[in-house]
């Protein structure tokens, strides 16, 4: 499947919910809810690769700010994570990803390989 949303005129922040989106489709294909305790960010390409995002500070104090403890953001994000302050990492499980089958691993409890 090959969902495409294209930027047209309108800029928009999209694109860094692609890890998102693509578990939403899977939770309803598959039929399995997904880990309700887990947030995520990322881009994703055709081939499964999980690209950078901007805005990593205001989307993890987000996350903090709903209760989430665990958030997959990209592994090329890793030094952006590195410079925030210790006050907004603190109490969050950061897990590392960089292709989307890592992604899958932390969002479902099924043991399946895509």
């Amino acid at each position: 499947m090959h969902l495409h949303i294209p930027e047209g005129a309108t800029p928009k922040d999209g694109p860094s919910a692609g890890i998102t989106i693509s578990c939403a489709i899977l939770s309803l294909a598959l039929e399995q809810p997904m880990n309700l305790d887990l947030a995520m960010t990322g881009e994703i390409s055709l081939m499964g690769h999980v690209m950078q995002i901007g805005g990593l500070k205001e989307k993890l104090i987000a996350a903090r700010r709903e209760g989430i403890k665990t958030v997959c953001i990209p592994d090329t994000n890793r030094n952006d994570y590195d410079e925030l302050p210790q006050e907004i990492k603190k109490e969050l499980e950061v897990k590392f990803v960089s292709v989307y089958d890592e992604v899958f691993k932390h969002a479902f409890n099924i043991g399946i390989n895509l």
